[in-house]
């Protein structure tokens, strides 16, 4: 028996994967993060599934349990919001269960980011504009590797992401502006994205915290700075090669002029 580490996804119900559907209708126990995770996706367990919240839980608390319904035989579930991957916390617990000689998989889910740029009908990645998307968060009480301070990484000037900094929008737009960023860059906060009460703020990074805190979002939201976020960006000619007519490729000859 094994452990599944299962990404929820965003929120909407429909956006979790077919193996992470069929896993859960499989499953004798459920562990799952219950201030993020939609609890919608749990109507499909069967009647005798035992399921847990995990929010009050400590990691040890949380552990011992999943290891003791393993030894029962029993098939379990780990419950991510998103995609586990990426600020999940998952490899603490991976760590408690290898130990305890209980195999593990992981079974990806979409993460809130590119929920959000769907909900903002974005391009993170531009031709020509940006060509890399930075996954981070602002430094609060968990610290980051002095390599990966904010001001550092936006040196690049690309498409940033910023998980679980909603609360910390002041300090992130002040490292943003030490690297060189202008006021006037495109951001934007998608709260609870694919929720039915999601919202999307667009704004610049000079007036994002103030922004969201007119829009009351402190809490469960995805910010995304960088000039891919531009409303007009329709309006210009970003072009790709992939479809430039003059570009030949493996499946297409290009035209000559």
């Amino acid at each position: 028996m094994k452990v599944y580490f299962i990404g929820a996804g965003p929120g909407a119900k429909d956006l979790i994967t077919v193996r992470g559907h069929q896993l859960i209708q499989e499953a004798d126990v459920i562990f799952y993060a219950d201030s993020l995770v939609n609890e919608q996706l749990l109507e499909d367990a069967k009647p005798s599934c035992e399921i847990f919240k995990t929010a009050r839980m400590h990691l040890q608390e949380m552990i011992d349990m999943m290891v003791a319904r393993v030894k029962e035989g029993k098939n379990v579930i780990r419950l991510h919001t998103g995609d586990p991957s990426v600020f999940g916390a998952i490899m603490e617990q991976i760590s408690l269960l290898k130990r305890e000689g209980i195999e593990v998989e992981i079974v990806p889910g979409v993460s809130s980011v590119f929920a959000s740029a769907a909900a903002l009908g974005a391009e993170l990645t531009i031709p020509d504009l940006t060509q890399t998307v930075i996954l981070t968060r602002a430094e609060g009480r968990t610290p980051v590797p002095q390599l990966e301070k904010l001001s550092e990484l936006a040196k690049h000037h690309c498409t940033i992401a910023l998980f679980l900094s909603a609360t910390l929008t002041k300090k992130a737009v002040k490292e943003l502006l030490n690297a060189g960023w202008d006021e006037q860059t495109p951001a934007a906060a998608v709260y609870k994205a694919t929720w039915p009460d999601e919202k999307i703020v667009r704004t610049t990074i000079g007036q994002l915290d103030e922004e969201m805190k007119k829009h009351g979002i402190r809490k469960q939201a995805m910010i995304l700075v960088g000039w891919a976020l531009d409303e007009q960006i329709h309006e210009k000619d970003y072009r790709s090669k992939l479809y430039d007519p003059q570009f030949t490729h493996g499946f297409r000859k290009g035209v000559m002029r």
